[in-house]
């Protein structure tokens, strides 16, 4: 993509001008924060439970505009720095930081407002908030009439410590947008304890998933939000389980006949942890025939908009297709066909920027020029945020059912949707986007029953810890998408992978923080995606790529992952080689792109140092992507 994942400028769209309430600078705790690649002050405030304009305030910051390597002072939150209820001012609203352990009817209990009040003021459409959100709470007046505001007694108060009784049996259900260090805090523990009372090997957290909290066990793991209808008890001889709501592995196991340990070992597990919609193999019963995925329907999955009601059908593996290897290009022309053609590429790839009123056949002469040149052409589809809300979908489905009826061999549906710079913020939701991919599938199958769908890549990460809506690690995404239905409305599992600085044929020893995450490693990558749709689905790279800044002598500081230049041209063209070797012989993989063939923009954004034509003009990486598709 032409607007890199790996860096960019987040402008969350509200410049603070004079029209913006005024905030003291509250006191700093000492802590400075380096901004990274992908970040913006929502996600940062939320990450350190305090408000977006407080650390504007205590940096002095013109505009929420941030940079990559920019140094940010966190400062601390403390109850002065939201209005005290007993001594404010009713009769103008105020603004409110929420904290953690903070619940929407109590805020409104403490105000003497309503929640509708609150929700109307702050133009939110949830009851669900998170720590670091700004939330305005309205003048009295403007609350009254308004239905009084009703206690939620399912939240845990900030700090209370659960202790294995009747009414907290040791375990909490997660509900959706929560995270493992919001949980931690509102239960007066710690990040690592839950890791490590739960054995999780992943910080991810799945809606509907039991965690183990301190004085809690295991075998006593249970769901403490609303009771559900028991799960049916699966038929005699069934050789599969669907994962339900209030479900944890003990109590599978008992209703199953079986024991934990002989669950894990029948279906490769590392940890007990479950999830709402995932396929359990039953230990010692063997399937007449291979079991098809069956899509769970979608109510556990955090959502702006519901997804359509109707119950997905069961769907069985997709599996035809030959594995090919393409490219991205910026000007597709001689230098850049001639290194395609030598390099065995069959795929080219562009980008389509959409907007309403849009017209289709614009692109009508980019997808005749590819065919001409002896390619098939991929058009990944995307546009801003603003244009994710559902009112846009069926003019968005339209466009792409027009790009597959002028021959478009493949379409990719969105872009890096985990996002808020490609999602509405406050709305990213794996459900809601399977909303679109749906009415996009159906007017593309329509108009063309040939062109390969792609769900849409979402950007690999594990910086949220879990899936809200301002934000979603891409491996709850894919298994939210699944949970959602998404499977029925795909050809093949769209993925980007571009931070690599290690052989893909390695699976550890990256140099970075968070050295064992998977997005570090091609392998890893490939199982995590792969596992997630069961095997029902390929993969398409729609992005992989090296950065290599020999060239250069140095690349820009927030690309300097392993050394000034992260790697060699030597190696650059090694590793997208080995990559390809193991997308075609892994058998998971039906396409790969490459990113990129010819971008020659060298800023910020090294796009030029992806590229396989290197600044001289030669390819080295054609010669290894050859041999590999020989």
């Amino acid at each position: 993509m032409i607007h890199r994942a790996l860096a960019f400028i987040t402008a969350l769209g509200l410049l603070l001008g004079s029209a913006a309430p005024a905030f003291a600078a509250p006191h700093t705790d000492g802590i400075v924060h380096t901004v990274q690649p992908g970040e913006s002050l929502t996600l940062i405030a939320r990450r350190y439970g305090v408000g977006v304009q407080a650390i504007v305030a205590t940096n002095n910051l013109s505009s929420t505009v941030i940079k990559p390597g920019q140094k940010l002072t966190i400062p601390s939150v403390s109850a002065a720095d939201n209005p005290n209820p007993s001594t404010r001012d009713t009769s103008r609203a105020v603004n409110y930081i929420v904290k953690s352990g903070d619940y929407l009817s109590k805020i409104a209990r403490d105000y003497g407002v309503s929640t509708t009040s609150i929700m109307t003021a702050s133009k939110i459409t949830s009851t669900v908030i998170f720590a670091g959100q700004m939330l305005v709470i309205p003048a009295a007046s403007a609350s009254a009439g308004a239905p009084p505001a009703v206690a939620a007694t399912a939240v845990p108060a900030a700090g209370a410590q659960p202790t294995a009784s009747a009414a907290n049996p040791g375990t909490y259900t997660v509900l959706p947008g929560e995270y493992l260090t919001m949980i931690a805090k509102r239960f007066g523990t710690t990040y690592t304890e839950l890791v490590r009372l739960n054995k999780l090997m992943s910080t991810g957290l799945v809606p509907g998933q039991v965690l183990v909290l301190p004085g809690g066990s295991a075998a006593s793991a249970a769901p403490t939000a609303a009771p559900t209808a028991a799960p049916v008890a699966p038929v005699a001889g069934a050789s599969a389980y669907k994962v339900k709501a209030g479900d944890n592995l003990s109590r599978i196991a008992a209703m199953l006949g079986t024991t934990v340990s002989a669950l894990q070992l029948a279906n490769g597990m590392k940890s007990t942890v479950v999830y709402v919609g995932q396929m359990l193999a039953i230990p010692g019963r063997t399937p007449a025939a291979p079991v098809a995925t069956s899509v769970p329907a979608a109510t556990a999955v955090p959502a702006a908009t519901a997804v359509p009601t109707a119950a997905p059908v069961s769907v069985a593996p997709s599996t035809s297709g030959t594995f090919e290897v393409g490219g991205q290009v910026a000007g597709f022309g001689a230098n850049a066909v001639s290194a395609m053609q030598s390099a065995g590429m069959k795929w080219v790839k562009h980008q389509v920027v959409w907007s309403p009123g849009a017209n289709a056949n614009d692109q009508a002469g980019t997808i005749s020029n590819a065919h001409a040149k002896g390619f098939l052409v991929l058009l990944s589809t995307k546009g801003n945020p603003e244009y994710t809300t559902t009112n846009y979908y069926p003019e968005y489905a339209a466009f792409v059912g027009r790009l597959a009826a002028l021959g478009a061999d493949a379409i990719e549906i969105w872009n890096e949707m985990n996002l808020d710079r490609e999602w509405k913020v406050g709305t990213i939701s794996p459900a809601t986007y399977t909303g679109m991919l749906k009415q996009a599938y159906n007017a593309i199958k329509g108009a063309n029953a040939k062109t390969i769908v792609i769900s849409g890549a979402p950007s690999p990460t594990g910086y949220f810890g879990g899936c809200g809506g301002n934000g979603c690690d891409d491996n709850l995404y894919i298994a939210g998408m699944v949970a959602a239905g998404a499977l029925n409305y795909m050809d093949c599992v769209g993925v980007h992978y571009n931070e690599g600085v290690l052989s893909p044929t390695l699976s550890s020893g990256d140099p970075r923080g968070s050295s064992g995450h998977y997005t570090r490693y091609y392998p890893a990558m490939v199982n995590t995606y792969s596992s997630a749709v069961g095997g029902a689905r390929k993969l398409c790279f729609t992005e992989l790529g090296y950065l290599s800044g020999e060239e250069w002598g140095s690349l820009p500081p927030n690309f300097r992952w392993n050394g000034a230049t992260n790697m060699s041209v030597a190696q650059h063209a090694q590793y997208l080689g080995e990559a390809v070797s193991l997308a075609r012989q892994g058998g998971k993989v039906r396409m790969l792109i490459v990113w990129n063939v010819d971008f020659t923009v060298y800023t910020d954004d090294p796009q030029a140092a992806f590229a396989i034509i290197r600044p001289n003009g030669s390819c080295p990486a054609c010669s290894t992507i050859a041999a590999a598709m020989r």
